[in-house]
């Protein structure tokens, strides 16, 4: 049994490999391949644009692939949602395709841009936001730079992003989100009825969510006197519940949690005052449930 997999080629392919070593799988990408290897004998990748991802998932082509519900939507798609990983090329959230026009456009809402051009990548969606809104515009593909249209190529944008900085920094405004979206991992409907490949699948689902748990998490060791602990237990944050283990000298206690990194340099000064030594960093790769 081989699963073929679509890794996206693109803006999602580095944060894709990285979360995929994260799992326990070490996938190798070659400039001159469209088929990267990885050290499973079960799995077969390809590289993939996310845009086209859904559509050769759906065709059989692909057993399963990663790509944005965003392309799902947009190709109408027949395929089933393993997994929604919640990441991005930045930042590990969802991202938003926003409606966007000129900071110094009069244009307030959707509804003013009847008989307007809007340009985007993300054409039949669109379309069907603008049907929603009862808005009968122009809807022209963009090739990209889709940004730097407004005023003189397009009226209006529709356009992904994540924080927004780069339409602030080509002078837009967003005046309405047309859609969120997420990675997710697909498969063809076919292939999920196969026995071997529905249980390759969940495995992978299931190291991917354990990644996933694990960022931006850190493991933190140390070793306290038993009549220190009540003041080290004070100090983690609340919700936490260590680890507490016996040390072969019956005075001393060892004690292990994991906590989110961004608040680890806060935390270890006031461990220290409180008793705590030999204190360990260490960083995680999964966190299974």
């Amino acid at each position: 049994m081989k699963l073929k997999l679509g890794i996206p080629k693109g803006s999602l392919e580095h944060a894709t490999i990285e979360l995929f070593r994260k799992a326990g799988f070490n996938i190798t990408i070659s400039t001159r391949s469209y088929f990267p290897a990885i050290d499973d004998p079960e799995v077969e990748c390809m590289l993939i644009r996310a845009q086209e991802m859904a559509r050769y998932v759906e065709d059989g082509i692909l057993d399963a692939g990663l790509t944005g519900r965003d392309w799902v939507e947009e190709n109408s798609a027949d395929v089933e949602t393993i997994v929604d990983l919640v990441y991005a090329k930045q930042s590990f959230g969802k991202v938003r395709w926003v409606l966007a026009v000129p900071e110094s456009s009069s244009f307030q809402s959707v509804k003013e841009l009847n008989g307007k051009i809007i340009a985007t990548e993300l054409v039949a969606t669109t379309k069907r936001y603008l049907a929603r809104h009862g808005v009968t515009a122009k809807v022209e593909f963009s090739w990209g730079a889709t940004e730097v249209k407004p005023p003189v190529l397009a009226d209006a944008i529709v356009e992904v992003t994540e924080t927004g900085s780069s339409l602030r920094a080509n002078n837009l405004r967003i005046i309405d989100t047309v859609l969120e979206s997420n990675t997710q991992l697909i498969a063809n409907k076919l292939a999920v009825q196969d026995e071997a490949k529905r249980r390759k699948l969940n495995d992978i689902k299931l190291l991917l969510e354990s990644a996933i748990n694990a960022l931006g998490k850190v493991g933190l060791m140390l070793n306290v006197r038993k009549d220190d602990l009540a003041a080290i237990i004070d100090v983690l944050p609340a919700l936490k519940k260590p680890t507490i283990s016996h040390l072969s000298d019956e005075d001393w206690l060892a004690v292990n949690t994991i906590l989110d990194e961004s608040t680890v340099r806060l935390i270890i000064p006031r461990l220290l005052e409180a008793g705590a030594q030999g204190i360990v960093e260490y960083p995680l790769n999964k966190i299974v449930p």
